[in-house]
């Protein structure tokens, strides 16, 4: 099995689009144009599988010292390989190295975090702008059953 992790350029929009497609549909992940997507492309990384995108991963940074790990998702078909855990120690080597102090995730999957050594927050310390730029967005809104974790990097 080939393994590749590699950051996407605007041509792997579409294929990105289609993966994420039915998280989005189930409100597991929040849509995001493909202009969204072409501005923010240099913080995504992305997985294949034998050349098969297989997944993929954003470290979105919202000030100089919290990031966010977003939008992971993994292809059912190449989910139980690691790839997920391996998209996420992607994220936080980048934010190790652009010394970020922390790092955030919002999600359904805390147990997947908490092996990786994320820490359940109260979510009420989540920062304004996080909120008022994503979670507003969002079918949940403002009833939001996701969890916050961070870790610490520095």
């Amino acid at each position: 099995m080939d393994i590749k992790y590699f950051h996407p350029t605007v041509r792997n929009i579409d294929f990105m689009q289609k993966l994420v497609a039915q998280e989005v549909i189930d409100g597991i992940i929040l849509h995001r144009s493909d202009d969204e997507i072409a501005t923010t492309i240099r913080s995504y990384i992305c997985v294949e599988v034998n050349n098969e995108l297989a997944g993929f991963v954003a470290l979105h940074i919202h000030s100089k010292n919290l990031a966010e790990v977003r939008s992971l998702v993994i292809n059912k078909n190449f989910r139980g390989l690691g790839l997920g855990k391996g998209l996420v120690l992607k994220c936080l080597e980048e934010a190790k190295r652009l010394n970020i102090k922390e790092v955030l995730s919002l999600t359904y999957q805390n147990k997947f975090f908490e092996k990786l050594g994320f820490n359940e927050i109260d979510k009420e310390t989540i920062p304004e702008h996080k909120i008022w730029a994503d979670c507003v967005k969002c079918k949940h809104f403002p009833v939001c059953n996701e969890i916050a974790l961070t870790i610490s990097i520095l």
